[in-house]
């Protein structure tokens, strides 16, 4: 009884962090748009999001990319390469790049709310 009273909490208390870390995602995004050019609005929408962020880092018509995220494996490698380009898009290096594959809520609002401009394409 008192395991399954645990096992409803703990459910409870990862319900609520996961929606946190959504929420906190969402309104990155939104920001990062902005900066970027883009409407706020389109980070609502979960996979248009996606396209616009790939567009964002990857440059203009490269949004497609997304389809690759199907592919096993392929889908790692193209994680990593997204938020390396996403940091270069930001004027940001290699280190700012790791914290954007592992602490990606966290780098993403640093980025939103921090003095980073978008610089796009003309630094690749």
């Amino acid at each position: 009884m008192l395991l399954e009273a645990l096992g409803i909490v703990t459910t409870g208390v990862g319900l609520v962090i996961s929606l946190g870390v959504l929420v906190l995602t969402i309104v990155a995004s939104w920001k990062l748009f902005e900066k970027a050019g883009l409407q706020g609005w389109k980070a609502i929408i979960p996979i248009y999001s996606t396209y616009c962020l790939y567009q964002m880092a990857f440059g203009k018509g490269k949004g497609w990319y997304i389809i690759c995220l199907l592919v096993p494996c392929v889908n790692v490698i193209l994680s990593i390469v997204y938020c390396v380009n996403l940091a270069k898009s930001f004027n940001k290096g290699t280190g700012y790049a790791l914290g954007l594959i592992f602490l990606n809520t966290i780098f993403m609002m640093i980025l939103a709310f921090g003095d980073a401009q978008y610089v796009g394409e003309r630094l690749r």
